[in-house]
């Protein structure tokens, strides 16, 4: 099964990610951009820099995930584990397309997931961590241009399109309550996720 947890940058993914470890030790935890590849690297590279084209952005982190699920996703899920990835495609539909917000394509969403449909795995079940733009920038230090409130703002909205899309797959938790509340609330829902199998 594979288990996303999705949400702004400061909504508190990698501190539950991190957490799950434990509770979860025969998991296979996984995260985009990787880290431990040289497309994940170009990702960190185009992260950092305020004047990389957004669509060459995206094919790179594109890249990423194609070659994080032919190396992780796809080998773990054969083997029958339980995949629990930081980020996933949702990051990049919700990111990618407010980045090409201004850019000449008319549907920038509709665009990015229509060049993944032809290759990606879903998720099974999506974790949101949701909290307002503000509080994410505050908390995330605001330290490159994928953290400033005003673009998380965009970022968020299309999060909503993505959760209304599929309110099945979404499971909702509410970010802004204290860490331990969070992590509480995520631990329930991959529980509940967990024994619906």
């Amino acid at each position: 099964m594979l288990v996303t947890l999705e949400g702004l940058d400061g909504s508190g993914k990698t501190t539950v990610w991190e957490a799950l470890h434990d509770a979860y030790p025969d998991a296979v935890f996984t995260r985009e951009p990787t880290s431990d590849s040289w497309y994940g690297e170009a990702v960190n590279r185009a992260i950092d820099d305020d004047g990389a084209d957004p669509l060459a952005t995206l094919f790179l982190f594109t890249a990423d995930h194609a070659d994080h699920l032919s190396r992780v996703v796809r080998p773990a899920l054969a083997d029958g584990k339980l995949v629990v990835s930081d980020r996933y495609s949702d990051s990049r539909y919700a990111y990618q397309a407010a980045a090409l917000r201004d850019s000449d394509l008319r549907r920038p969403m509709e665009y990015i997931r229509g060049i993944h449909t032809a290759f990606t795995r879903p998720p099974d079940k999506t974790i949101y961590l949701d909290v307002d733009p503000e509080t994410a920038a505050a908390r995330s230090g605001a330290t490159n241009k994928f953290e400033q409130a005003a673009y998380l703002a965009d970022v968020r909205e299309n999060y909503e399109r993505l959760v209304e899309a599929e309110p099945e797959r979404f499971v909702r938790i509410d970010a802004t309550q204290s860490p331990e509340d969070v992590l509480d609330a995520v631990e329930a829902a991959l529980e509940a996720i967990l024994a619906e199998q």
